[in-house]
């Protein structure tokens, strides 16, 4: 799983059958600074991922990529690579609480 900040939505009006009716949100992954482990940095590109858990703008998310993607929910016959599982609450890197919600 990967950390990541979403930064947007897609809308597709014509796609793949399986894929009516799900959010497709933009992230941008985020990485431990490796200078200063007390933020994040952003990682070098971003992500097109369906979302499973209800996700919005702004909040922090873990997403999967690849055959661990289809795992998620039930999107097995789902053409994705990568699916948002969990919205984030807190994130602590060596003890030091880097990441909460408001």
């Amino acid at each position: 799983m990967f950390l990541a900040e979403v930064i947007g939505q897609v809308v597709a009006t014509k796609k793949d059958d399986h894929l009516i009716g799900r959010k497709l949100l933009v992230l941008r992954p985020k990485l431990v600074d490796d200078k200063d482990n007390s933020k994040f940095k952003d990682g070098q590109n971003t992500i097109i991922a369906i979302d499973t858990v209800g996700a919005g703008v702004g909040e922090f998310v873990l997403f999967c990529q690849g055959s661990s993607a289809r795992q998620a929910g039930d999107l097995k016959p789902v053409p994705v690579d990568a699916a948002v599982v969990a919205i984030v609450d807190c994130v602590e890197v060596l003890g030091k609480t880097i990441y909460k919600t408001n």
